[in-house]
């Protein structure tokens, strides 16, 4: 350990002096960071076109005219042929003039289909994507704040109930979801969700990242904001938001925002994200950064983060992948680093 230490402390030296790897100044080693795939004519193998909404200031009678705003700016969207959309929490019932009806009277039966996730499913098939639908579910008479997720042909693929319903859902008959979430398997990665008030508990959230989520969806309420991106780097897969009112967002995995809504685009964004990308811790590792970007150049993007001892390693290449990378230099990535950090601890005491 000592060893390792002054190892470390050395190349940290070295690199202010600018004798070693340059990777605390301006550095070869790094792209900047770019939108992603803005360079790139052909959609990379694990790029993912991820569309969301957010519904600040879409008004309508009722549900089933929020229903026809909503599916307005879905088929806006379509031009840039998303593989997923994400709603907002509970939407048809959102800024709606008249009064929500009861939950009996609105609810749906995933088994049995119901207006809303039907309607839904015919737009998926129509629109060859997959499409995160929130609504009211029911079942053995109880009720569940849910999201639907509905595949490219039309079927529903899965669901995922509320874990943690606030005390005014509890108060209108909504029942907690199971407390172990599901993650589901597209044909582009394995996704989870949460909802709203889930984001005030960490454990579901880190329990999708053991399961191996790679986006999280978060259709809410609110915006979230700061919470948001720390769910993204604490467990190193991409969130993303879809609220009532205010900002909805897409983060990377290191937290940063990568698109979101705003005074000019208030309402939608659809934007990639590259699955081909993992989050390392930088030390020790970074001293083998340079040979990677000497071998690869622009087909791998290194980015790090100085002051948390972050990276992130990118495939740009179509012909790369990134666990090559991981094995080619010896690498791990940080879950694998600090599980083996932790068996090293536990032989100690």
């Amino acid at each position: 350990m000592i060893s390792r230490e002054s190892n470390r402390r050395s190349f940290i030296k070295k690199s202010i002096l600018g004798t070693g790897a340059a990777i605390l100044g301006p550095s070869q080693l790094i792209t900047a960071a770019e939108h992603p795939g803005q360079d790139s004519e052909q959609k990379l193998p694990r790029e993912v076109w991820i569309a969301t909404l957010s519904q600040q200031g879409m008004v309508a009678e009722n549900h089933k005219e929020m229903i026809k705003v909503v599916t307005g700016h879905i088929r806006q969207l379509a031009i840039y042929h998303p593989d997923i959309y994400c709603l907002p929490e509970t939407f048809p019932f959102v800024n709606n003039v008249v009064k929500i009806p009861d939950l009996k009277e609105i609810a749906e039966s995933v088994k049995d289909g119901g207006p809303i996730i039907s309607e839904f499913s015919n737009l998926a098939k129509e629109l060859n994507a997959y499409i995160i639908c929130p609504v009211y579910i029911t079942e053995n008479g109880k009720y569940y704040n849910s999201a639907v997720i509905i595949d490219r042909n039309g079927s529903v693929a899965g669901e995922y109930r509320k874990i943690h319903p606030a005390p005014g859902e509890i108060e209108i008959g909504i029942t907690p979801g199971p407390p172990d979430p599901p993650v589901f398997i597209t044909d582009f990665g394995t996704i989870g969700i949460q909802i709203c008030f889930d984001i005030k508990w960490q454990d579901a959230w880190k329990k999708l990242s053991h399961k191996g989520a790679e986006i999280v969806f978060w259709p809410s309420a609110f915006a979230g904001g700061k919470m948001l991106k720390t769910m993204a780097w604490l467990n190193q897969y991409y969130t993303v938001s879809s609220p009532w009112k205010d900002t909805a967002r897409i983060c990377d995995i290191s937290g940063e925002e990568l698109a979101w809504t705003g005074r000019w685009a208030p309402n939608w964004i659809c934007a990639p994200v590259n699955l081909e990308k993992v989050f390392l811790h930088a030390w020790p590792f970074c001293e083998r950064f340079d040979e990677v970007h000497y071998k690869y150049g622009k087909k791998v993007r290194i980015q790090l983060f100085h002051e948390e001892e972050w990276a992130t390693i990118e495939s740009r290449s179509p012909d790369i992948k990134v666990a090559d990378i991981i094995k080619e230099f010896d690498f791990k990535i940080q879950k694998d680093y600090l599980r083996e950090a932790e068996k090293t601890q536990n032989r100690t005491i």
